[in-house]
């Protein structure tokens, strides 16, 4: 709250009323009483202010800035009592000393112009410690309905709602695949309605098994209405109750119960998605979107391969793709099930090196057609295309075209939009890049993949603190995630602070990528021996499973070492390494980009400013 420029002087007309008082002020005014007040109320208050703006961000509870408003109070006394008492002097802090005979009578004597700035260093210093306790006591004091029903209405659509994961109700613990199916099968019905805004499934999700009310998670997704529900299956028998809640005071808007076969779970769907529209009013522009019907017994297994595979491990892919295989022997023209089965390889090929890239990259190539031979319109198989295209053919322009056509098919897609994203960054567009990325996160907030991608777009835009923001946001929900550490440290490193880059770096858990970031924080802090030394593990990594020759180039590098980082350049050409998609606005090349064998090698490999500038791709956000 700004302050006022100038004060009525009628405020301090009783200050000179009784000698009393005016000794007590003059004395005040020697021992600096009123200068204390005014700085610790201004400090207070900036504290308050800073705290405010990072305890979001940071994911901490609401409570923590309350407790610094409550220290900050409970100090500010303690805090006079000690100017009155004490003085800092050039020997050191000691009692104050009466005060010397007529230095009273002379402060009292001054003439007003000198007397009044004391009064309002104290009105000032009283002021902002109270404003600032006002403003936090708001903030963190409950809501009313009223004002939620206001917060609603100014800040979200109420047009919006997320889809909590439905309660296993089965006997059988391991059913929690099909509950949790069901709902994600629920949300990404309701996204392909425009005029609906979803909240992502990764932020939905991250709410599962925690005692959280729903105003408060509707507030964390920033929607107005929640679904939840539960699935009890046995057998070929299912049931499945959902119900609607408006956010602002929990009432219930609607609720259904369905006992029906696994026959008719597509049916269910539809209906359970057709009542949400109904209750929120929404109207549909086109025909109002339908379940793909597939037989039940492969639908079962799709789920159930959908959720082994984000696991992200070496064995959640293996068991995920034969239960793909298994559905697709029972329903051979299930494009869903060919796409999962694409997207798997890809990342196994590319992300895990779990197959040889010609390999890997060739079976997932193979499955996505065989997804788009089925359904020409399945929007995921485009975007595992767009991606072979881009990370293996080294063919951008392809890439552009089967990502765009994917977010013709699905523009509202997280996950089409985040390959957007990556395109955007290997064509060194890197606003664009941000701006679908920060899209992303708005629309699914407490995914720590989606921040964890942020701060790299940060990173690569040459924007430190930002990634550095973003990157202790992902580490705050997902404290063991892959990759955020070691991109923590490299924000850090950018910043000039190399020994917390070695401290983040050292939390990185894959081992390979701590190397990387290892080499280069010894580097950075004047330690060659302990560079020299993870370089060398890395390059042992890189014998025993060639798939690092960029990342080694990004060490060398980041070194100085122009020559090596060249070479390593050229080997990871030849093994047609993914990596290489970022060259364009790598920071860690930076240190070569002046040399004269930098232009000739990205025109090489089509990947030259002009080279880039020439392909077309626009990617408009969905409004």
């Amino acid at each position: 709250m700004p302050f006022p420029q100038s004060f009525p002087s009628a405020i301090f007309v009783h200050m000179t009323v009784s000698p009393g008082y005016q000794r007590f002020f003059a004395e005040l005014k020697r021992r600096r009483v009123f200068r204390v007040m005014a700085v610790y109320g201004v400090v207070a208050f900036a504290v308050l202010q800073v705290a405010d703006i990072l305890v979001p961000a940071l994911q901490l509870p609401e409570s923590f800035v309350t407790g610094i408003a409550v220290l900050a109070i409970l100090g500010f006394p303690v805090a006079i009592v000690l100017a009155w008492a004490l003085e800092v002097t050039p020997e050191g802090v000691r009692r104050t000393t009466e005060a010397a005979p007529g230095e009273l009578a002379r402060i009292i004597a001054a003439p007003a112009s000198r007397r009044w700035p004391a009064g309002v260093l104290a009105l000032v210093g009283m002021t902002a410690l109270l404003a600032g306790a006002w403003y936090v006591g708001r903030q963190s004091a409950p809501a009313s309905a009223a004002d939620a029903a206001a917060d609603t209405a100014a800040g979200v659509s109420d047009a919006s709602i997320a889809v909590l994961p439905f309660v296993n109700m089965s006997d059988d613990a391991s059913n929690e695949y099909f509950s949790d199916g069901i709902s994600e099968e629920l949300l990404n019905l309701l996204a392909k309605i425009p005029q609906l805004q979803v909240a992502a499934r990764t932020s939905s999700f991250s709410f599962k098994g925690q005692n959280l009310e729903i105003p408060e998670i509707a507030a964390r997704l920033n929607v107005a209405h929640v679904l939840e529900g539960s699935v009890r299956k046995s057998g070929n028998e299912v049931r499945i109750t959902a119900q609607l809640i408006r956010a602002d005071d929990g009432f219930h808007m609607w609720s259904d119960t369905w006992d029906r076969s696994l026959d008719n779970i597509f049916e269910i769907q539809d209906e359970i998605a057709a009542d949400v529209v109904e209750q929120l009013k929404v109207t549909l522009l086109g025909e109002e979107p339908t379940a793909e019907v597939t037989d039940p017994e492969a639908y079962a297994l799709f789920l159930q391969a959908r959720q082994l595979g984000r696991q992200v491990t070496a064995e959640g892919y293996e068991r995920s793709n034969a239960l793909y295989e298994q559905a697709l022997e029972i329903e051979p023209q299930y494009a869903a099930a060919w796409a999962g089965l694409a997207d798997n390889y890809a990342v196994q090929t590319g992300n895990l090196g779990l197959w040889p890239l010609a390999e890997g990259y060739g079976m997932a190539r193979e499955a996505a057609n065989r997804a788009l031979a089925i359904d020409p319109e399945y929007a995921p198989a485009y975007a595992v295309l767009g991606r072979i295209a881009s990370d293996y053919d080294n063919d951008l322009a392809a890439a552009a075209r089967y990502i765009g056509r994917a977010l013709e098919l699905d523009p509202t897609n997280l996950d089409l939009l985040r390959q957007a994203s990556f395109l955007a960054e290997y064509l060194g567009r890197m606003d664009e890049a941000i701006a679908i990325q920060e899209y992303i996160v708005a629309h699914d907030p407490v995914n720590a993949g989606a921040l964890t991608t942020m701060g790299f777009r940060y990173w690569n835009a040459g924007r430190p603190d930002e990634a550095i923001t973003a990157f202790r946001t992902a580490l705050n929900l997902s404290p063991g995630q892959g990759f955020t550490s070691v991109g923590l440290g490299s924000a850090l490193l950018m910043k000039g602070e190399p020994e917390e880059a070695l401290r983040a770096i050292e939390q990185e858990p894959s081992e390979e990528w701590r190397l990387v970031g290892l080499a280069m924080a010894h580097y950075a802090l004047g330690q060659p021996a302990e560079s020299d030394a993870a370089l060398a593990q890395l390059l042992d990594v890189e014998r025993e499973a060639p798939g690092w020759a960029y990342n080694i180039a990004e060490v060398t590098a980041f070194r100085g070492e122009a020559d090596r980082a060249f070479e390593w350049l050229d080997r990871a050409v030849q093994y047609n390494d993914p990596g290489l998609t970022g060259i364009p606005t790598d920071p860690a090349l930076d240190n070569i980009r002046d040399d004269p064998r930098w232009l000739p090698f990205v025109e090489s490999i089509g990947k030259a400013p002009e080279q880039l500038a020439a392909i077309q791709f626009d990617v408009r956000l969905p409004q």
